[in-house]
């Protein structure tokens, strides 16, 4: 028989949820193994939640991954004036940093709107950031989400809710089905739904200037059957940007990370390995010259 005690506790101490404060709003944020010096924030996309990275955070046993749950997603609040600019959601990078992590510098994962807050944060704050990998997100950005307006505030069942998602003409189910709730009401999404629109409006546009801007190293991961990012850009993205590293996935989607979770945990860990020998490798010669 199983010591369900014994595994609560280790639960627990590597998915521990917490809370921070940034600005009027209480955000909330999943910490995974908090014992290693060597951090890693995970930055979801649109509609999903710290959760959705579960099966990449186990893999990684050697870092602290905070998966933070982005303004109006997963257990942090919605905010009540739709406060879903670009630097709110800048902002709310730099509050986690200074208050939980001691002002960095760290590197950040974000996948879709994730990868477009952290280069736009590295952009802003290149002291807080080591290294940056962004998934699927491009510099010019015309998203459509107007298939949220036809989703329900909650469905009777789970089933119904999923055949909404279908009904809305979405193809990734499970990914969407990752953030869902049920309360008195239904079962519903943990996704401000309302706040979606204005928010998806305000990425949407050419941000060549902040993927540019910055100078520390990024590895550009891109789907090649993505219908957010496409091949040329992603190509251009590269070249244009000196310390850029892409990978394509031909076979997979918007979300590499949960169609080739292999392929992309194997391209994430040798990037940051490659980042931490570079950067003991500074350490060490600098050591040798005082």
């Amino acid at each position: 028989m199983m010591n369900s005690s014994h595994n609560d506790s280790a639960s627990r101490k590597y998915f521990q949820r917490k809370y921070f404060q940034s600005g009027e709003l209480r955000l909330s944020y999943l910490d995974f193994n908090e014992e290693s010096e060597h951090v890693l924030i995970m930055l979801h996309g649109y509609m999903a939640n710290a959760r959705s990275f579960a099966e990449l955070v186990l893999r990684f046993k050697d870092w602290r991954i905070i998966s933070l749950d982005q303004r109006g997603h997963g257990w942090s609040d919605h905010p009540p004036g739709k406060e879903y600019a670009r630097e709110d959601y800048v902002n709310d990078i730099r509050n986690l940093i200074q208050s939980e992590l001691g002002s960095g510098p760290v590197t950040i994962l974000g996948h879709s709107l994730g990868g477009l807050n952290a280069y736009q944060f590295a952009s802003r704050y290149p002291e807080m950031v080591k290294a940056v990998i962004v998934e699927d997100i491009g510099a010019e950005i015309n998203a459509d989400f107007s298939f949220a307006d036809k989703l329900p505030a909650r469905s009777a069942s789970l089933k119904a809710l999923r055949e909404s998602l279908a009904s809305a003409g979405l193809r990734a189910i499970d990914y969407f089905a990752e953030s869902v709730f049920e309360d008195e009401l239904g079962w519903g999404f943990r996704t401000d739904l309302h706040g979606l629109q204005v928010s998806v409006s305000q990425s949407n546009g050419i941000w060549w200037d902040d993927w540019l801007s910055s100078s520390c190293p990024i590895l550009l991961i891109h789907g090649g059957r993505s219908f957010i990012l496409d091949t040329e850009q992603a190509r251009r993205m590269e070249a244009r940007r000196p310390n850029t590293k892409l990978i394509v996935f031909e076979q997979c989607g918007h979300g590499v990370h949960a169609d080739d979770l292999d392929g992309y945990f194997r391209a994430v860990n040798d990037f940051v390995n490659e980042q931490q020998a570079l950067e003991l490798e500074k350490r060490d010669h600098d050591s040798s010259e005082i």
